[in-house]
């Protein structure tokens, strides 16, 4: 979702090798209404900054990250962050570390005696 038009959109879509898989519509918010909504549109540029916005199926927002405009971003990370909420969603008393990728992986149980820790924790 961008404030791009739909046909800049078709434009990025058609010709950019890293975008030649991406079989999903790409929305346009010409009028920054959303971008505003998420906080992510820069008034003086007239552009959005990069947002990155993983919702539950229940509407929770479950991560938010917002990059400047010249910062991309990891597929692969967003891609983890979907994997691991998922995993979450039925094991609420865990929680997968920073190097966590999938399930079988493992994860952490929180405590007190965990804060300070989870480097030894996850060694």
């Amino acid at each position: 979702m961008s404030t791009d038009t739909k046909f800049v959109h078709l434009a990025w879509q058609k010709d950019e090798k890293m975008l030649e898989k991406v079989r999903y519509l790409m929305g346009s918010d010409p009028n920054a209404r959303l971008s505003k909504t998420f906080g992510v549109y820069d008034k003086e540029a007239g552009l959005d900054l990069r947002g990155t916005f993983i919702i539950s199926p229940e509407g929770v927002l479950m991560n938010a990250e917002v990059n400047y405009f010249n910062l991309g971003r990891n597929v692969e990370e967003i891609l983890r962050k979907v994997k691991a909420n998922i995993y979450l969603s039925s094991h609420q008393n865990e929680g997968c570390p920073a190097k966590w990728q999938k399930e079988g992986d493992r994860t952490l149980k929180p405590s007190a005696e965990l804060v300070g820790r989870v480097f030894y924790a996850y060694e």
